[in-house]
């Protein structure tokens, strides 16, 4: 676990639940080193025979998560840089799209950018009525295109194209569960807990054969991922080195 400058991912084990958390104090923003080892963890999580079901959270009461670190984003001087670290994303999504166990998502708060791919690739996602999201990448010179595989797979090309063309608006989470983003929306902390302890209880007594063969169903038609977010990091990171995008991200 790395320090609060730099934020932290930890792993805790009750029973046959894992809870994953990440934190970093720009609203849990991700750097490239935490995008690492949350990829990191989970690929641990789906080899762990004890583990049955795990839940991906973030730290705090407020954002979920606000994406790429913008300082990390703003130091990025080649493109080669860039897709080094936008490669830090297409490793934890494809993490979450190869690990055998299921993924719950809580969000307790606003998600945007990467953090909204974040939630599309957990397999259940449980939220907070004010867990607004919003893909801000083209405001930013860039584009959601490493996370777009995921979108589009969680809520079809026209919703994702709706987030993704409007980048400065958010969606709200009625928006986001009427079209599949969100499984659940709550109006208190306290009952999308309850309903996510419901949720780990019932999984963490169910067939890990039975769930390990739903989730390859659940996922069918995905094994080239390795190759197309690797290539979608590749123009991200030639566009992030941009005039436009050096303006934009310096301006934020």
């Amino acid at each position: 676990m790395n320090g609060l400058i730099s934020g932290y991912v930890k792993s805790v084990r009750h029973g046959q639940c894992l809870t994953i958390e990440f934190f970093h104090p720009k609203s849990n923003s991700l750097p490239g080193t935490l995008l690492m080892e949350l990829g990191f963890q989970i690929h641990a999580a789906g080899l762990d025979e004890e583990v049955r079901v795990i839940l991906l959270r973030s730290a705090g009461e407020k954002a979920f998560c606000a994406g790429a670190s913008f300082q990390e984003l703003g130091s990025i001087k080649t493109a080669g840089e860039g897709e080094d670290f936008f490669n830090g994303f297409a490793h934890v999504f494809n993490s979450m799209r190869k690990c055998p166990k299921f993924i719950i998502a809580r969000v307790q708060g606003k998600c945007v950018g990467g953090g909204v791919g974040l939630v599309a690739a957990a397999d259940y996602a449980i939220a907070l009525t004010g867990a607004e999201i919003r893909l801000s990448e083209l405001s930013l010179g860039i584009g959601p295109f490493v996370i777009g595989p995921v979108m589009e797979r969680k809520i079809g090309l026209s919703a994702f194209s709706q987030l993704a063309i409007d980048a400065n608006s958010w969606r709200a989470a009625e928006w986001a569960k009427s079209r599949g983003f969100y499984s659940e929306v709550h109006a208190t902390k306290e009952v999308m807990d309850e309903s996510i302890y419901r949720l780990q209880n019932y999984l963490s007594h169910s067939s890990p054969d039975a769930m390990k063969e739903m989730k390859k169903m659940f996922w069918e038609g995905t094994s080239h991922w390795d190759q197309l977010l690797a290539e979608r990091a590749k123009i991200s990171g030639k566009l992030v080195i941009s005039e436009f995008a050096r303006k934009a991200i310096n301006k934020g």
